[in-house]
């Protein structure tokens, strides 16, 4: 019988999802993936497990505990389109909040009570302090931050009433690809800077959008911190050895403390790449802050936690590898 420590990973065949069940098998875990492959991708697991189904569905989530036995669920499964969480709200609150809280509950049935949350910097809003601590504010401008929010608030409540034990890592811009070129992004639409600016360097598009040359940075372009996909899943990680421990609930961002514009990882793309990479300016989008980069002190200091991808050139460096090779799989 298979005794390694298993965790289930919800989203486990997503663009993070499935770099975190690489590492948690390189690590010597063993992922129980749960996904809809709504917007994943069986390939990307690997050889792990992998059960199709809904983390809302209490029959199949409790099939799955029952036969797997978890110190921990990690939850990646949220839906993430800031635009798309505009026009369709309920979608949001329907998978974001509601499906969550179906899983907490069935987890509190088969009495796993570790969690790990992916949360987002779009619990603070607009920020009045830069780089955010986790103290700032959170007002979030869009249903997507609501939603993830008050699934954090939840996190509190069943702490609090029932013994759960949770850390929810808020998120900054996750980029890059796995080293190795095997895993990487593959969103349908595609909405992240990178991946996009990629694109173009590889033909599939003819330019990218600056939104705004005229913001509050020092070049006029909205200024991002990138964090390489590696150095988030290695933050769960840490997140995960930390509950072990006997860890209380807690909230970090995950970010490296450095913004970068979209100008500069234009220029870096065509440094990386060797390409042309047109750029069109269209109008700036409602609500899009000028600038958001993270203090993230707080998860450096208590996850044991350091980023090992910071440079720029790196993170594209990752990603461009994974884009020739979606583009050798089309032309084959």
């Amino acid at each position: 019988m298979d005794r390694l420590p298993a965790v289930v990973v919800v989203g486990g065949a997503g663009y993070i999802g499935s770099h975190m069940v690489r590492m948690l098998a390189d690590q010597g875990y063993r992922p129980v993936v749960v996904d809809n492959l709504a917007t994943g991708h069986a390939d990307a697991v690997g050889g792990a497990e992998l059960h199709l189904g809904q983390l809302g569905d209490r029959a199949f989530m409790g099939a799955v505990l029952r036969s797997a036995q978890p110190r921990c669920v990690m939850h990646f499964a949220a839906s993430s389109l800031v635009g798309e969480s505009m026009s369709q709200p309920g979608k949001y609150w329907r998978n974001n909040l509601v499906q969550t809280l179906d899983l907490l509950d069935t987890m509190l049935e088969h009495g796993v009570r570790q969690f790990i949350f992916s949360s987002t910097a779009a619990t603070y809003g607009n920020p009045v302090e830069v780089p955010i601590p986790e103290h700032h504010p959170t007002r979030p401008i869009n249903p997507y931050g609501h939603s993830k929010l008050a699934v954090e608030h939840a996190l509190q409540d069943y702490g609090q009433a029932h013994g759960l034990r949770s850390i929810s890592l808020r998120y900054f811009n996750a980029a890059g690809a796995h080293p190795d070129g095997s895993l990487g992004e593959r969103h349908e639409p595609e909405t992240h800077l990178i991946p996009l600016v990629l694109q173009v360097a590889s033909g599939r598009r003819a330019f990218v959008s600056r939104f705004g040359s005229d913001h509050a940075t020092p070049d006029g372009s909205c200024l991002r911190d990138y964090i390489h996909v590696q150095d988030l899943c290695a933050a769960h990680l840490a997140a995960l050895r930390r509950l072990d421990a006997g860890a209380p609930t807690g909230v970090y961002n995950l970010g490296t403390g450095r913004g970068h514009s979209v100008n500069e990882v234009v220029e870096a793309a065509r440094r990386v790449t060797g390409h042309p990479i047109p750029v069109r300016d269209d109008p700036p989008r409602a609500g899009d802050p000028p600038v958001l980069v993270a203090d993230a002190a707080k998860a450096r200091a208590e996850l044991g936690w350091t980023p090992q991808y910071e440079d720029l050139d790196t993170i594209i460096a990752d990603a461009w590898q994974w884009e020739r090779k979606l583009q050798a799989q089309r032309a084959a």
